[in-house]
């Protein structure tokens, strides 16, 4: 996929905005664009659940650990295969991106510095903390871009997989700062 180079900073153009719109004509939010959504939130789910049989008992809260742990790594992974073409498409959407392109370079490695937090325990109330300011904030962006009717895909697989912005991306945003919420309160 070709995309666009320009200096790191410099406001979202017009040629970009009409490169990805006309790469979701045809595509409407039918079920079938969220199959590759269902699958690795499936997955993760079922990574989740197998976690817990390795610590010999259920616990919802290390449950939601382990989920929040494993979805962050797995997302930001599929922003790392194509940085520059995550950033264009986060750049479309996202408040603080839109403003600070540099933003839209460092989320994976934001994402992924959760991930890791919650995979490998290091200070909780730092990582939920954290987990609840990014994901309420981007959902805002989420929430914007849906209320204004832009037709773009979402950028939380990155430009492997092309699923389109939708409702769905605002509740996982919402769900996800929850179950951080929801850690954050009973570790304190």
């Amino acid at each position: 996929m070709a995309h666009l180079h320009k200096p790191l900073g410099e406001p979202k153009n017009q040629t970009m905005t009409t490169e990805v719109h006309q790469r979701q004509k045809g595509r409407g939010s039918r079920w079938q664009d969220y199959i590759p959504l269902i699958v690795i939130v499936a997955l993760t789910l079922l990574s989740a659940f197998a976690k817990q049989f390795a610590y010999g008992r259920w616990n919802t809260m290390t449950w939601m650990h382990d989920f929040m742990g494993f979805f962050l790594v797995v997302f930001s992974m599929f922003k790392f295969f194509d940085l520059e073409g995550f950033a264009d498409g986060f750049q479309m959407y996202d408040l603080l991106a839109k403003r600070l392109r540099p933003y839209a370079w460092i989320y994976p490695f934001i994402e992924l510095a959760l991930g890791i937090g919650y995979l490998s325990h290091w200070q909780p109330v730092l990582i939920y903390s954290a987990t609840v300011v990014v994901l309420v904030f981007g959902s805002v962006g989420v929430f914007r871009a849906l209320f204004k009717g832009l037709d773009i895909e979402c950028a939380c697989l990155g430009t492997v997989l092309h699923v389109p912005l939708s409702t769905v991306a605002l509740v996982e945003d919402l769900g996800m700062a929850a179950m951080a919420a929801v850690m954050l309160w009973a570790t304190l």
